[in-house]
């Protein structure tokens, strides 16, 4: 089982610091890494591929502690299945972030008195471009802080040639199929970004605000007032200067004889008709609606529905353009004010009361979004959605946890056509060129030289850039070589796991689907994995403002990367919110400091000897500690092995952490230790290849630790295995090293050795002193006989009793713990002085009863009963009710020692 070193004697001790310092390895151990090859993919068409394609996080920032949360699990499961010897893959990228990075550069300039618009577009094009040269490398260096195990030779920036000449293929090839299309829509408007907005871009707030009732008078035959008025609610009366009808429910009673009647548009002056349209509420406000569909999506497919003419009153940079008469020029907001005012000076106000609606903001910047008619690019999504959702319903990909896919199909069955141009600089840019001659567009992948119609050479290219999320719904192919046959989309495509937060499921997952369905005929993945948004320790969502936000590479440098890790990989199961805390970072902290001194101890007991590992035969003569620890460490690689399959990590996390310290250090290093203190060395085998094990379990969650203390156990292994634990086997349970019995019997020892210590504890036993103790143990006596020295190590007994038959064991005077399989018996005597106990006891119960007398008086006096206040006396009579229970407590504990 153990063998000398090679040059006689014992070699030199191999020495591990007492204590852990994650700041002294992390840094070597991730360079091992990379110089190792360790996080190369290879293609190797005999074995599976793992692949995971990293969500691209924004090149405008640092990572923040969902990126970490991201990170940790996908790493986790990367390293998993590479030590399982998959072929994996896990590439990393950053993504361009149309909006937000042109404003950080736009913010840049205004530090030096310029706009985008002084030094044009080109000129704009290569500050951000300089921009993203200083910062894109940012985001790699903090994954890599956090032992992010990439590829970093595949690493992709959206903004690559590969991923741009995607881009123009898909846009080509949809525009070809007839399902990118130019058409005015109402979108969503930013006047502060100055750009459309899809709607998932747009985040909705709750409003204190009011409903304006305005009176519209009515025309008679001849068209002159008739005295008659028809009432609409609105909440953006600004906008009435571009209202072009009024609508009501052609079954609403109260205006059956008002449609087909002419209003008069109040401060306009515009004759408009009241017509009837089964879109409106007649339960909202008056029933009769304001049509403006220029600014309202129902509006504008009203107006179409009865074709009626579209005004636009608000400018893209907020402000009332001409169409808005006298208010021209005025902000819409001042603008509001102005108009109430003004239908309030006509007598026109009917009432104003407080209402609380929904209102779109930008996402971006938080400004109120402005619905406005616009010209834009689309694509019809219909056709796009349903074999999207037909690949989920079939079980082509399975979406984790599965409440999500009723919500996924839920939203996909709705979906509206998806606005894809963006009236920004930086992005890509449309691939559409209009003619100036035939006025036609050429759609093409390469920058045209003439019109396709015409062949004019007067061409210029749509200003606009597509949506950031174009880009990335093409990620998982794109980044592999598509729309190019190569060998790593071959192998590596469909990728395995889609490992991100719920709160894209819809910006992003579904788009992936749609999108590389319709690229590549088959499924971007095969599992979608949806984790939960981080918060704080009082359940609040992390923001700057509430001063909660925490920094994943600060909490790093604080309490180690395997401490933040770990908590944050055991913090939560899939799909649920979960809660970040320093005391969760500090319990990492101490697991971690946990396995370094556990592992210090193995590695030091083995003193230079090089052990092989234990076999399944060897398991009949092992004593019945031994026994146990290994049934307990292959029951638990199965079971890890389960959890990691089902996407269970954090449960899987908790499982062998509990092991460890709970299992392996709590008890079998303490039993191996007085074995090893009688000069037994048959405990060593055991110890290093439990911990062996136990560090390959661990490692995926915590790398730096584990790869740390398996790089100063390896040699001690006689092992023909990987240099580095990150490329070492993933353990396989044998079921042949399962052991109930032992189990049972040794769960009954540490009863054995718990009840005596509690025992001990209530006693107030000093923790030197050795107390004499009976086991009836029925059945079992041989295993208890066999477990005699360590319970009499572990629980301080001596003499220890083991008997067959409670008629063996004392019963006067005695304190009993009655257990599953055993009776504890511990005589009072041997737990301390019994004259001075009682004497000491005696002091207490005086004491306690002068306590009660007083109180008793005290509460007796009427004049503190009437003259204190209430919850004075409450707080006495509780004082009083609890000295009562332990004069009674401690009466009790006298009589047992008469």
């Amino acid at each position: 089982m153990t063998s000398r070193a090679k040059k006689g004697g014992r070699s030199p001790r191999i020495e591990m610091a007492k204590a852990y310092d994650a700041s002294q390895v992390e840094e070597r151990l991730y360079r091992l890494w990379l110089d190792g090859g360790y996080f190369t993919a290879r293609i190797d068409p005999a074995k599976q591929p793992f692949t995971i394609i990293m969500p691209p996080p924004n090149v405008t920032g640092e990572l923040h502690l969902g990126h970490a949360l991201t990170a940790t699990i996908e790493d986790l499961l990367i390293r998993w299945h590479r030590m399982k010897g998959d072929s994996t893959l896990w590439l990393p990228g950053v993504d361009h972030a149309g909006i937000a990075t042109q404003n950080v550069v736009e913010k840049e300039l205004l530090r030096e008195s310029l706009t985008r618009h002084d030094i044009g577009r080109d000129g704009f094009l290569e500050r951000v471009w300089e921009w993203v040269g200083r910062y894109r490398h940012i985001i790699s260096r903090q994954h890599q802080r956090l032992g992010a195990s990439c590829d970093w030779t595949r690493e992709r920036f959206t903004m690559d040639e590969g991923p741009q000449k995607a881009v123009r293929t898909t846009f080509v090839n949809l525009y070809r199929d007839g399902l990118i299309y130019r058409g005015e829509r109402i979108i969503n408007w930013c006047p502060r970004c100055q750009t459309a907005l899809s709607d998932l871009e747009v985040e909705h707030k709750e409003h204190a605000d009011h409903l304006w009732y305005v009176r519209y008078p009515l025309l008679d035959e001849s068209g002159e007032p008739s005295g008659e008025y028809i009432t609409i609610a609105t909440t953006r009366p600004e906008t009435i200067v571009a209202d072009v009808a009024v609508a009501v429910n052609p079954d609403d009673p109260r205006y059956q004889g008002t449609i087909g009647r002419t209003a008069l548009l109040p401060i306009m002056d515009r004759r408009i008709p009241v017509v009837g349209d089964a879109a409106v509420d007649p339960a909202f406000g008056t029933g009769a609606l304001k049509i403006t569909p220029g600014h309202d999506q129902v509006d504008f497919e009203v107006g179409e529905r009865h074709g009626l003419s579209t005004i636009v009153s608000v400018g893209p940079d907020g402000m009332m353009n001409e169409e808005a008469g006298p208010y021209a020029g005025q902000d819409r907001f001042v603008c509001r004010e102005a108009i109430v005012d003004d239908l309030q000076a006509l007598g026109l106000i009917e009432k104003i009361e407080p209402y609380g609606h929904s209102i779109g903001h930008c996402q971006r910047c938080d400004t109120v979004i402005e619905p406005i008619i616009s010209q834009q690019w689309f694509v019809s999504m219909k056709a796009l959605a349903e074999p999207a959702m037909a690949a989920v319903k079939d079980g082509r990909i399975k979406i984790v946890p599965r409440r999500f896919t009723r919500v996924y199909l839920h939203w996909m069955e709705n979906i509206r056509d998806w606005c894809i141009s963006r009236q920004l600089w930086w992005g890509h840019r449309i691939p559409v060129w209009y003619c100036d001659d035939c006025h036609q567009i050429t759609v093409a992948l390469q920058d045209p030289s003439q019109c396709e119609q015409c062949g004019s050479a007067k061409l210029h290219q749509d200003p606009d850039v597509l949506d950031t999320w174009f880009s990335s719904a093409l990620w998982p192919h794109s980044t592999l070589g598509w729309p190019d046959d190569t060998e790593d989309l071959r192998y590596f495509y469909p990728t395995t796991v889609m490992e991100t937060g719920y709160d894209i499921l819809f910006f992003w997952v579904a788009r992936m689907i749609m999108m590389g369905l319709y690229n590549t005929g088959d499924v971007p993945f095969r599992h979608v994995y949806l984790h939960g948004l981080l918060r704080d320790r009082d359940g609040r969502k992390m923001t700057k403002s509430l001063g909660n936000v925490v920094d994943p590479v600060e909490a790093a440098e604080k309490y180690g990367t395997d401490a933040l890790r770990f908590a944050l990989a055991t913090g939560g199961a899939p799909g649920n919110d979960m809660r970040i805390s320093d005391e969760r970072l500090e319990g990492g902290r101490n697991f971690a400091n946990k396995v370094w001194n556990a592992a210090r101890f193995v590695i030091t007991s083995l003193a230079g000897e090089t052990v092989e590992p234990p076999q399944p035969g060897q398991r009949h003569d092992m004593p019945l500690e031994d026994r146990w620890i290994m049934s307990r460490l292959h029951r638990l690689i199965g079971d890890v092995e389960k959890l990691l399959s089902a996407f269970q990590a954090g449960e899987a996390g908790h499982q062998v952490h509990d092991f460890f310290w709970g299992e392996f250090c709590d008890w079998y290093i303490e039993m191996a230790k007085v074995r090893l203190k009688a000069d037994d060395p048959a405990p060593l085998p055991i110890l290093a290849h439990v911990l062996d094990v136990s560090l390959r379990l661990l490692h995926p969650f915590m790398p730096f630790v584990t790869e740390a203390i398996w790089q100063n156990l390896r040699p001690r292994l006689r092992l023909p295995e990987a240099e580095a634990l990150i490329v070492a086997p993933w353990p396989r349970a044998n079921k042949r090293w399962l052991d109930k019995e032992a189990e049972a019997q040794a769960q009954a020892v540490i009863d054995v050795v718990r009840a005596i210590r509690n025992i001990r504890a209530e006693r107030g036993v000093e923790p030197v002193r050795y107390v004499e103790a009976y086991l009836v143990v029925d059945g079992m006596h041989e295993a208890a006989e066999a477990s005699r020295p360590i319970i009499e190590t572990l629980a301080r007994v001596r003499p220890l009793h083991i008997v067959d038959g409670a008629g063996a064991a004392p019963r006067e005077r005695v304190i009993t713990a009655v257990l599953r399989d055993v009776q504890v018996v511990v005589p009072l005597a041997g737990l301390f002085d019994l004259e001075a106990e009682r004497a000491r006891l005696g002091r207490q119960v005086d004491e306690a009863q002068a306590e009660v007398t007083r109180l008793e008086t005290k509460l007796a006096n009427e004049q503190f009963r009437t003259r204190a206040p209430a919850a004075v006396v409450g707080r006495e009579e509780e004082k009083l009710a609890a000295a009562r229970a332990r004069l009674e407590g401690l009466r009790a504990r006298l009589e047992e020692l008469a």
